[in-house]
Order: C-alpha cells, then structure tokens, then sequence
C-alpha cells in the first residue's frame, strides 16, 4: 500500500469530522484550505527556525536526563510547534471576516493543526514505514488534532470577547500544556512504564476537546432553538 496515501487518511478523516460537525455555518472550503496549507508549509517553516534557534542557543544533548527531556518536550517542542500554529491562526484566520461565530476557532485551529500533522506525518511514516503510519493514527494525529481543539475553543471564545489577548494566550497555553506532556512522557521512555502518561494525558484531551466543541455549538450564533 503507498506510504503517502496512509500517511494522509488519518488527517483527512479528522478534517471530515470537524468539518462536519460545524453544523450551523460551514465555513467555506477554500478559506479552510488555506490555512490548511499554511499549516503544512508556513507553519512547519516557523517550527524548523524555531527548533535551528533553540538548538544554538539551548543544545540538550543527554537523552537520560530528566530535566532535559521536560525542557525538550514542553519548551522545544510543545512551545515552537504550538505557536507556530497559533500565529497563523491569530494573524489569519480570526482576522478573516468569516470567522464569526466561537466554533470557527476550533475549526481553523484544526485545519491548521492537521496541514502540520500532514507534513511532519509523511515524513515519520516514509521514513519508519506502515507500522510508523498505524501507530501515529491513533497517536500523534489525534493530539495534534485535541492540541488544536483545546487552542482553538479559546481563540473562538476571544474573537468575540474584550479579553482578546487573555483568551488567545490561553489557548497557546492549554496547547503547550498538553502537547508537552504528551511528548515528555514518550520522552522519557528509559523511564520503564511511563509512557503510558502520553496516552493518559491524550485521552484527557480528548475528553476536554469533545467538551469544548460541545459547549461551542450550544452557543452558536447561528443555533436556532
């Protein structure tokens, strides 16, 4: 079976599912597009100066530590991918004037989360094969996807709200929070057993994301009781 074609569905059966259950007003498919593809390339640009910066400025070298592997997780990884993402969202999508209702925020925040998750995920399953691919589809895309939820359900809340900025730092946070954790458990898998925090920390996301989407669509604009 092609490589790319397995890499590809998982993100795509995500993107299907957000779409759809923007239940009130459909965003259109080009602007959902777009910051897919920002996410994809913009957003992996951002993310690959952040890592080069970093690793001049803050090189952590010992894989057994500890210490280095939680900076590694939440301040390397959790913090460059998130915000990376975030500026697109922040600088393009809640600016765009279709953006107007809550619920938009999770959906340009996934679109731009699943265009990262394409590309970093073609790359791990070319380069680790089929098992690679199985494995991160019910991993690694998935909490990319609850990464962009938890970002988003607080970016949709300050589009309309006079605590923008409040609001939109604490989805950047609630997405490093968890995106760090997720990656510090796996991190530190010289740790015998501990890697089952990642799938505990990803399955507490999952919970928050279906209830901030919930929560959204009750109080939709454009719910009609």
């Amino acid at each position: 079976m092609n490589l790319l074609l397995i890499a590809i569905v998982p993100i795509f059966i995500v993107v299907l599912y957000i779409y759809f259950k923007d239940i009130y007003e459909k965003e259109p498919k080009r602007l959902l597009l777009y910051n897919f593809l920002l996410g994809a390339i913009v957003s992996i640009l951002i993310t690959t100066i952040l890592y080069y910066g970093f690793n001049m400025v803050l090189p952590l070298t010992d894989k057994t530590s500890v210490y280095q592997q939680f900076i590694k997780a939440f301040f390397v990884v959790g913090f460059t991918e998130e915000l990376s993402k975030y500026l697109i969202v922040l600088y393009y999508a809640q600016a765009h004037k279709e953006f107007d209702e809550p619920f938009d925020g999770i959906v340009y925040a996934v679109m731009v989360s699943m265009g990262f998750a394409a590309t970093e995920n073609v790359f791990y399953v070319l380069e680790g094969g089929v098992t690679t691919a199985i494995l991160r589809a019910f991993t690694a895309v998935p909490a990319h996807a609850t990464f962009g939820v938890l970002m988003g359900y607080f970016m949709g809340k300050a589009k309309f709200s006079n605590n923008k900025i409040v609001l939109n730092l604490a989805g950047l946070l609630l997405a490093i929070l968890f995106h760090g954790a997720y990656d510090f458990f796996l991190f530190i898998d010289f740790i015998p057993g501990v890697w089952v925090g990642a799938f505990i920390s990803l399955f507490i996301g999952i919970l928050l994301s279906r209830k901030a989407m919930k929560a959204h669509l009750k109080n939709s604009h454009f719910r009609v009781d």
